[in-house]
């Protein structure tokens, strides 16, 4: 949580952080600050200090919302900074930041650099600033252990409570595209068609998904996806937008909006098959099903997440299938790990590859996601079932939001 902060800090050894960047869509800053519309801003941290967010004076209203302790960059003079700097922008802003370290009291020690910023922009400014500052040393992480990622593995109530509203969200627009589809009219060749008549695409139903999204203030900042057939079978096509909807065949929905501004996901799959299903099709989606089904009798308080997928991984070896666990890079079978956290990224910790680490394990107030599938691109066929799943502080794995299962989708106006 939050509140660890610190503690994480001084186990990495850090002094301090930075982060650059937007309040919306850039994790980190929006940990902190809790959004709002403030744009190039950045915040200071020393270890065993509340952060400074420095600003512009037109964001100040949106920026004293965070209820941090503020300062405008105004503080600085940075045409003063310009001239001195002789027109050297990178240069300039160094010096800037070298004045609010300076103002914080940090003139020396490691500092952890976050956010979501243009690279050769971050990397100018720091370059410089170490040669300003030389007893400062910049660090990096990675992304999947950053301090922030560690703080934000577990979640308090009203980050529960926010996930828990995004499964709503989530639930309600899958319905209202299930709804849509199971209604439409079908042509003779099993093409699913739209209102004035014409087929139905991928690329219709994407743009209905985007529209209902909007119409319950979410956003999908990380896209999302509608597959049919053979890019159903690859795990992350989001669907070819020209594909035609039909009959009997596979359609992976993996979906994850998230709250405007770039706040908390919710993550979910289902796999459907309109009108009818081929035996094969049903069978490997029972097969997913089962494994689902056995995980979520087996999870258990503190168990690490890897070994999970482990045994996702011999379950579906059992059934024939080829898996990560004895094959290198799979592209068909059970071909992914089996899960991760959401939180304000749609991937964080803990994560569940077989190469994950040891302390990345279901301990209370972890939220995750299970996410078994098959995928089979040459047949044409690809199947996922995803849930999101908050572990309570009693032990208990509560899915946050729920919804049918059901596979064949019967069509209202078609009969084989």
């Amino acid at each position: 949580m939050k509140s660890d902060l610190d503690a994480i800090m001084q186990a990495r050894n850090l002094d301090s952080f930075i982060v650059f960047g937007n309040a919306e869509n850039n994790p980190p800053m929006y940990y902190l600050t809790g959004g709002g519309h403030v744009s190039h801003a950045t915040v200071i941290k020393k270890r065993g200090e509340q952060p400074v967010y420095f600003y512009n004076d037109m964001e100040r209203d949106e920026a004293a919302k965070s209820g941090l302790k503020l300062t405008p960059y105004t503080k600085y003079d940075y045409n003063e900074l310009l001239n001195k700097a002789e027109g050297d922008a990178l240069l300039a802003s160094a010096m800037r930041y070298q004045q609010m370290f300076d103002d914080l009291g940090i003139t020396q020690g490691r500092v952890g650099v976050y956010g979501h910023y243009d690279v050769s922009m971050v990397f100018g400014v720091l370059s410089h600033l170490q040669k300003l500052m030389p007893k400062l040393e910049f660090i990096g992480e990675t992304r999947e252990d950053s301090i922030f990622l560690r703080a934000m593995e577990t979640k308090d109530e009203n980050e529960v409570e926010r996930i828990r509203k995004m499964g709503r969200v989530t639930t309600s627009v899958v319905g209202r595209v299930r709804d849509y589809l199971t209604s439409c009219d079908v042509r003779d060749d099993e093409v699913l068609l739209k209102e004035d008549g014409t087929p139905l695409t991928v690329g219709d139903v994407h743009s209905k998904i985007r529209l209902w999204v909007s119409e319950h203030g979410a956003e999908l900042p990380s896209g999302f996806i509608f597959a049919i057939g053979r890019d159903a079978g690859v795990p992350h096509s989001s669907g070819n937008p020209t594909d035609l909807m039909r009959l009997g065949q596979t359609i992976v929905f993996d979906f994850y909006p998230a709250e405007a501004g770039g706040g908390y996901y919710y993550d979910f799959t289902r796999t459907w098959s309109l009108g009818y299903a081929t035996p094969e099709a049903q069978e490997l989606y029972d097969q997913v099903k089962e494994v689902y089904d056995t995980l979520s009798d087996n999870f258990d308080l503190n168990v690490a997440f890897k070994d999970y997928q482990k045994m996702t991984c011999e379950l579906f070896e059992a059934n024939g299938h080829q898996t990560l666990l004895n094959t290198k890079a799979p592209i068909e079978g059970y071909v992914h790990s089996l899960g991760h956290g959401v939180g304000l990224n749609i991937h964080e910790r803990p994560f569940s590859g077989l190469t994950a680490s040891d302390d990345q394990r279901l301990a209370p107030g972890v939220i995750i996601t299970s996410e078994p599938g098959l995928y089979y691109p040459e047949k044409g066929m690809g199947f996922r079932i995803e849930d999101t799943l908050w572990v309570r502080p009693d032990g208990v794995m509560e899915k946050l939001a729920e919804f049918p299962y059901d596979f064949v989708l019967p069509m209202k106006k078609w009969k084989k």
